[in-house]
This record gives C-alpha cells, sequence and structure tokens, in this order.
C-alpha cells in the first residue's frame, strides 16, 4: 500500500499539486490550517501599513495591514470599572442585572475601539510620548500623592497591591498618552471667535414679544377602525406593546414591632440594674462661674509673661475687695471677647467642660469666693463662683420607668435576633423553599407580583430588595435569599417564585390599546390639519384676533419680551416660539403647536429683542467662550473618529460580550 501511494505522489502532477498547496500555507501559516483556537479577542481593527496608507483591503494584499486587538481580559477590566463607578454613583439604586445589558456592553467596547483607533493614528504619525511626559502624567495622580505631592513609597505600594511593576505601569501610562494625544491636540486647538461668542451671547439672553391663541382638541375619534389598520399599526409600533420583565416574589417579613410583647421585667432585676447603673440618674454637679481672663500671646517672653501675672494678680486683689463690682471689672479689663461683654459670665459649668487648671480650682471654691489666677494656655485666670447646684440622686421608683422601657427595648431586640437566627438556620438547610422555614417559626409566607423593576409596591420600594429580586442569580437559583435590612429591627426574606422576561405582548391581548391609538392617531391628524389650515391664514395676512372671533374664541394672549426658557402653557411652546424665523421688518411669524392632548396653539412672533452683550459680565463671557471651544474640540475629534472608523476594517466577537 505503501508503495502505491509513492508511485502515485511522485508523477509531475502531484509535484504541481504540492506546489499550489504550499502558497496558501506560506501566505496564511500552517497552524491556521492544523489548530482551531478559540477567539481571545472581544474586537479586531485592521489597519492599512503607515507606509502605504491607501492600502486596499482585498486580498492578497490584506495580509500586509496591521491588526490591533482588543483583549478579552482588557474588555473586562474596562467593563468592571464601569461597573464600580455606576455602583459608587448610583448607591443603592445601582441595578447589576441592568447594567449587564448589551447597550452597556456594546458602549463601553465603542470607547476603547475609538481610543484604540486614536492611538494608531498617532502611532503612524510617528508621535512619541517622551519619558518626562509620563513621570509628570504620573506624579499627578492623586493616589500617589501625599499632602499633594507624589510619594514613592505610595507609588510602589500602590502598584504592589495591583500586582503591578513600575515599567508596567509606566507602559500603560505612556499608551494611554498616546491614544488621547489626538483628543488632547484637536480639542486644545478648537478656536472659538469673539464674533461666534456674541451671537450665542444675543442668542441665549434673546427674549421674543408674541401673541398666542389656544384652540381646543378636535373631538374625539369614534369611526371603527379595521383589522388590517390595527394589524398596521401593532406591526410599526412593537415596543409600544411590549409587556416589562416581571418577578413574583415569596417573602417573609421580620418586625419587632409585630412580635409578641415581652414578658413584664423582673422587679429584682431592674433593681440590681439600678444599683449597678447608679451614677446615670444622678445630676451632675454645676457652678456658676465668671471670670476674667489676661490673655498671654502665644510665644511671649519671659517678661511679658510676668506683667500678665502681675497684672491679673492686681485684678484679683480689686475683686476681692469688700464692695468690688466683679462684672465690671471683667467688662473692663478681660481679654475674653466671648464673655467680657456680659460681665465675664460663663454660665452653668460641669466637670469636663473647662481646662484642667482653671476646673480644679472652680470646683475646689466657695460660693462668692473668688481665686487666686489661675494659669492656662490662654492666659491668667481670675475666678469667681457665684451659685453651686449640687448633684441629686433620683430615687429607684423615679429611674423605674426608664429601666423597665430600656428592659423591654432589649428583650424585644433579643427575641427579634434570636427569631432571625432560627429562621435563617432554617432556610440554609432547604434554601429552595420559604414555607417550611416560615411555618417552623409561626410567620405568613406573602406573596407580591408580577411586578417589574420600576414597580416600588410594597417591600420593593426598599432599592435593596429590588436588586436582589432582579439579580440574575436570585432569578436562575430560586433559592432564598439572605435577609436584607429594611430598617431597624426590621427584615425581609424573599425568593423569587416565578419570572417572567421582557415581550410582546400579542395582539389578541392589546387589540383595544391598539385601536385607541388608531383613533388617537386620526384625531391628531385633523387637528394637524387643521392647525395648518389657520396657519396658512396667518401667513396670508389674516390677524391672529380676527381668527379668534371666527372661531368664537377668546382674545389672544401677548407677551411681551419673553425669555428663552421659560414656561409658557403647555411642555414644548417656548421651544417652538423660539424656534420661528424672526420676524421681518414690519410683519409678524405665524407658527403653531400641536400638543399631546390634541389642542392646538396658533402664534405669531411680533418682535425679537436679541440678548444685550453688556449686561454679561466679562468673565462669564470667556468661560462661554471657552465652553464653545471645548464642545467644538470634542465635536472635532468624534467626527474624525467616526471617519477613520469607516477607513478601518473593526470586527467585533459579539458573542463573547
Amino acid at each position: 500500500m505503501l508503495q502505491t501511494l509513492r508511485d502515485k505522489t511522485s508523477g509531475w502532477i502531484a509535484t504541481v499539486i504540492i506546489g499550489l498547496l504550499i502558497i496558501p500555507f506560506a501566505l496564511v501559516g500552517l497552524q491556521d490550517y492544523l489548530v482551531q483556537r478559540g477567539n481571545d479577542h472581544v474586537a479586531q481593527i485592521d489597519v492599512p501599513p503607515s507606509w502605504w496608507p491607501s492600502a486596499p483591503s482585498w486580498w492578497p494584499v490584506s495580509t500586509l495591514w496591521d491588526h490591533e486587538q482588543i483583549s478579552v481580559q482588557e474588555f473586562r477590566s474596562r467593563f468592571e470599572q464601569a461597573r464600580q463607578r455606576a455602583r459608587t454613583e448610583q448607591g443603592e439604586a445601582f441595578d447589576a442585572r441592568a447594567f449587564e445589558s448589551a447597550e452597556n456592553k456594546r458602549a463601553v467596547l465603542d470607547a476603547m475601539i475609538d481610543e484604540r483607533v486614536q492611538g494608531i493614528v498617532a502611532e503612524h504619525g510617528g508621535v512619541v510620548i517622551s519619558d518626562e511626559l509620563v513621570r509628570r502624567e504620573i506624579q499627578s495622580i492623586p493616589a500617589f500623592q501625599v499632602d499633594g505631592k507624589f510619594n514613592p513609597e505610595r507609588y510602589q505600594l500602590a502598584l504592589a497591591s495591583q500586582g503591578q511593576s513600575p515599567r508596567q505601569f509606566e507602559q500603560v501610562v505612556r499608551d494611554s498618552l498616546q491614544q488621547l494625544f489626538l483628543a488632547r491636540g484637536l480639542g486644545e486647538s478648537a478656536i472659538a471667535t469673539d464674533a461666534e461668542t456674541d451671537r450665542l451671547i444675543r442668542l441665549l439672553g434673546e427674549r421674543r414679544t408674541v401673541s398666542l391663541l389656544s384652540l381646543p382638541a378636535v373631538a374625539a375619534d369614534t369611526a371603527p377602525v379595521t383589522d388590517q389598520e390595527v394589524q398596521q399599526w401593532y406591526s410599526g409600533h412593537p415596543q409600544d406593546y411590549r409587556a416589562p420583565e416581571t418577578v413574583t416574589l415569596e417573602y417573609v417579613e421580620l418586625d419587632a414591632a409585630k412580635l409578641p410583647p415581652p414578658a413584664a421585667p423582673d422587679e429584682a432585676a431592674l433593681r440590681r440594674r439600678y444599683e449597678q447603673e447608679k451614677t446615670r440618674f444622678t445630676a451632675s454637679e454645676q457652678r456658676l462661674a465668671s471670670h476674667i481672663l489676661v490673655r498671654v500671646p502665644e510665644g511671649a517672653d519671659a517678661a511679658a509673661q510676668q506683667a500678665a501675672k502681675r497684672k491679673a494678680e492686681q485684678l484679683a486683689a480689686q475683686a476681692k475687695a469688700p464692695g468690688a463690682d466683679f462684672g465690671a471689672l471683667a467688662r473692663a479689663n478681660s481679654d475674653d471677647t466671648g464673655s467680657k461683654a456680659a460681665g465675664g459670665d460663663l454660665g452653668w459649668v460641669s466637670k469636663g467642660m473647662m481646662a484642667g487648671p482653671f476646673e480644679e480650682a472652680l470646683f475646689a471654691m466657695q460660693p462668692g469666693q473668688v481665686s487666686a489666677p489661675v494659669k492656662t494656655d490662654f492666659g491668667w485666670h481670675v475666678i469667681q463662683l457665684r451659685e453651686l447646684q449640687g448633684g441629686a440622686q433620683e430615687s429607684f421608683e423615679q429611674a423605674r420607668e426608664t429601666l423597665a422601657r430600656e428592659q423591654a427595648e432589649a428583650d424585644r431586640e433579643r427575641g427579634f435576633n434570636e427569631l432571625s437566627s432560627r429562621l435563617v438556620d432554617l432556610v440554609y438547610k432547604n434554601p429552595s423553599s420559604l414555607a417550611p422555614a416560615a411555618r417552623e417559626v409561626n410567620l405568613p409566607v406573602q406573596t407580591l407580583g408580577p411586578v417589574g423593576r420600576n414597580d416600588s409596591t410594597g417591600i420593593l420600594s426598599n432599592p435593596a430588595v429590588k436588586r436582589v429580586a432582579f439579580s440574575e442569580s436570585m432569578i436562575q437559583d430560586g433559592t432564598v435569599s439572605d435577609p436584607i435590612e429594611l430598617g431597624p429591627n426590621r427584615s425581609v426574606l424573599v425568593r423569587v417564585a416565578a419570572h417572567q422576561p421582557a415581550r410582546t405582548l400579542p395582539l389578541t391581548q392589546v387589540r383595544d390599546r391598539v385601536v385607541a391609538a388608531v383613533q388617537a392617531d386620526r384625531a391628531r391628524k385633523v387637528a394637524e390639519q387643521r392647525a395648518q389650515a389657520l396657519l396658512k391664514q396667518l401667513a396670508a395676512g389674516q390677524a391672529l384676533a380676527s381668527i379668534a372671533q371666527a372661531n368664537g374664541l377668546p382674545e389672544p394672549t401677548r407677551i411681551p419680551e419673553l425669555p428663552r426658557g421659560a414656561p409658557v402653557g403647555a411642555p414644548g411652546v417656548n421651544e417652538a416660539l423660539f424656534a420661528a424665523t424672526p420676524p421681518a421688518a414690519g410683519k409678524a411669524t405665524p407658527g403653531m403647536k400641536v400638543l399631546d392632548d390634541g389642542s392646538i396653539v396658533l402664534f405669531t412672533v411680533d418682535a425679537v429683542l436679541p440678548g444685550d452683550l453688556a449686561q454679561l459680565p466679562p468673565g462669564q463671557r470667556e468661560m462661554l467662550k471657552e465652553q464653545i471651544q471645548n464642545m467644538q474640540g470634542m465635536s472635532d475629534v468624534q467626527s474624525l473618529v467616526r471617519q477613520l472608523r469607516r477607513r478601518y476594517k473593526i470586527d467585533v466577537v459579539e458573542t463573547i460580550l
């Protein structure tokens, strides 16, 4: 057999065939024929080589193109960063399941592709990021700073916690700067002229004098709707007839307030607590004090300190003299601005309120006594004790109600915790069902639903409950959740008993809604036709007042100098007024707005008053000019990226997202 095979493959025909097969193997690689590999990237960008920018994309020239890939790991890392940002911004309202939508994933990937495209352009353009620029960028990152300055130890520690070396991180920063170079360059190169800025100021500050006439809605359409019209409308508006994703929940609520009241507290136990906590029921001693402060400046020399002490001694001697007026002395001499005007009055003072030396002296005095000078960090004090209020001890009978209430609350909380722990233990034994555990602790299993993500009924008003109820794991597993706290000593355990994904409702179920929509659409079209007819009358020169009279309507309303954005009637009317062309000299501009309820607002723009440049502060004008430049720069970058994406070949592996 082997000899036959050798004979068959030794002729000139076999040689030609093998030679032809060598060509594709050489161009593409033998491994592509022999090895089947799974995709390790979510997107690939094929770009003409920098030395031949206009290279065509057809084979075999396409083999010369450069290939840039976004790996699965890179995408997942970026998507996780976006998830954490959203979680931080939204807090309790964050919905992990909704965030996993295909739209969110594609938005993150598109941003990565845009960055990579910009990096390719920069690289092909010969852009090189210097070491100095990388160093400055790293040093400007707040995470690597201490007290606003770059700290090498913090930098090394932060990288080590992420498993990165400085060289690896520097390369990440270098690549990022190269990708953003184009956006920064274009954004900063945008120019807003003074004329553009002034024009925008005039538009933003523009005021219009208008006349309005409101016409009532046309009569409701009650004509029959054919099956063909129903089917056509239903097929053309599928999003209007979609049922949202819903879940049906089983839950057990634990509420300490609904538990049986605890037993009456034991009298002996209350008395023991009273004896143990007797100091709680003793009013602290208070002293009514005044003082005169002779302040000693910080860093004062010995002579200044001695002079302050002598002054305090003199004031103390005057205050101790028979008939002395301590308040008058304080008003005349104290350096304490807070109490000086009140004659040095400090009010009632209890222990722990004043500086140590001051407090020691005050609580060693007798009522009416004036102290010798006392030194603190503020200076020298002369203290007067005016009154003393001794601490009073509450009896057990007086404190009993407080002790009993506290004991009842402690017993209720302990009972709640014991019940919650027991329920959780029972659920762990049978996590796929809530009923057996609830039956064991004599609590009812309640049902809620079907409810959607936008419902806030009952326990679903709590964001944490909603997040758990619509989580992927709870929906797939059908297990009981951990306790979710609803408030103090109040929690709930939930289980998704049924799940219904979002779906388009069948026509038989929404036929009445479709018929109503068709009739509303016909009425709206009649209203628009009526409005167009009246608008033609206005354009032909008929006055708004005469149209009002012909239709038996009140006189039009005139609003002088209406500012842009000011509410006027229904939403959208102001936008229609300012979207109308400014009137020519001596001639008003007619217009109309058909509202959602079918009513019509006819109007004329009678005069336009541009915004006054002189009324805008210079700082706001420069700020507005800078905003215009930033917007133009962003628009330029987006336009360039769109063009580049059309020029390059971008392949997205949707199944991996």
